[in-house]
């Protein structure tokens, strides 16, 4: 039969803490009574658990009499050694209260996809900054699916159809895909008047981070089509595949904070909008909605009012 091993973690749970917060406590006071006054119980309850822990350490913590209490050799030996680390516990305490409660600070870890997150998340940043000047953050850019936990990431940007139950996410606009060229390409081809007739242009596709292309999706009197073009040009970065477009290259479908400024400028032309689909979004994720850091708090406000302030969609319209 195995022995056990004295395991000084495992027996401290064994005592009283009770016990050790009244000693502490009457330490503190030097009279039960007070002691008592100050945790809100009564002293009847703090001799009981003070008796407790004596019993429990087999030694004598103080001396009492009638008119006073003090410390013996070896309560203030256990006093001195545990002042300390309550004094610790006690500032942590105070330090999470004033993260919660007082101006937002720390480190904030934001994941976002490389295109969202350089032409829409990261322009956003400095007035963020000047709001807050206490929150530091750390934005880390990448086309791949992102593990929250693991990665430890506090907040990602998405985008597409969520179907994952593990993450709050808080659509922030509707995303719409967008077919468009140049008006150089379409005064030299044209533009596709049907999903069908997408197979005679030049298209410029994208290569995903999984290895998969690019689906452009449609929607269609109520059905979902999804093809893949038989692309003259692919990239496996959505900016490239922006830029090719802007240089009379091809037909691209793209997401619509890519390409509303070139819409508004004339410098692009959209196609097909009544087969655009209508269910996508552009979502900011995060882990729970329990006991958010201020920090975070403050960054999801201000990220879903500036972004919701855009107003993508109605230039693409």
């Amino acid at each position: 039969m195995a022995v056990r091993r004295p395991d000084s973690l495992a027996d401290s749970f064994a005592t009283s803490y009770a016990g050790v917060v009244a000693f502490l406590a009457v330490a503190a006071e030097g009279n039960f009574a007070k002691a008592g006054d100050r945790l809100g119980i009564g002293r009847s309850a703090i001799s009981r658990s003070v008796q407790k822990l004596e019993a429990q350490l087999g030694v004598r913590l103080f001396v009492r009499t009638t008119r006073s209490t003090a410390l013996t050799v070896e309560g203030q030996r256990f006093y001195d050694q545990c002042h300390p680390g309550v004094e610790r516990i006690v500032r942590a305490l105070d330090d999470m209260r004033e993260l919660r409660e007082g101006p937002p600070s720390g480190p904030l870890h934001v994941s976002s996809t490389v295109s969202f997150g350089r032409q829409v998340v990261a322009p956003l940043l400095a007035g963020f900054r000047e709001s807050h000047p206490h929150i530091s953050i750390e934005l880390r850019l990448g086309d791949s699916p992102v593990d929250l936990v693991n990665e430890r990431v506090d907040i990602a940007f998405r985008n597409g159809r969520m179907e994952d139950s593990q993450v709050i996410a808080r659509k922030l606009i509707p995303m719409r895909r967008v077919l468009c060229a140049s008006p150089a390409y379409v005064a030299r081809y044209g533009l596709p008047q049907s999903i069908d007739a997408l197979a005679e242009h030049r298209c410029v596709n994208l290569r995903l981070a999984s290895g998969r292309l690019h689906e452009w999706v449609f929607r269609s009197e109520g059905e979902w089509r999804k093809v893949v073009p038989n692309a003259m040009l692919t990239f496996n970065d959505a900016d490239l595949v922006l830029q090719s477009v802007l240089d009379g290259h091809g037909v691209a479908q793209l997401a619509d904070y890519q390409v509303v400024r070139h819409l508004r400028a004339g410098a692009l032309v959209a196609c097909l909008p009544q087969v655009a689909p209508d269910d996508y979004g552009h979502y900011l994720c995060f882990l729970s909605r329990r006991h958010l850091p201020a920090r975070m708090r403050a960054f999801i406000d201000y990220m879903t009012a500036h972004i919701r302030a855009l107003d993508l969609p109605d230039a693409i319209s």
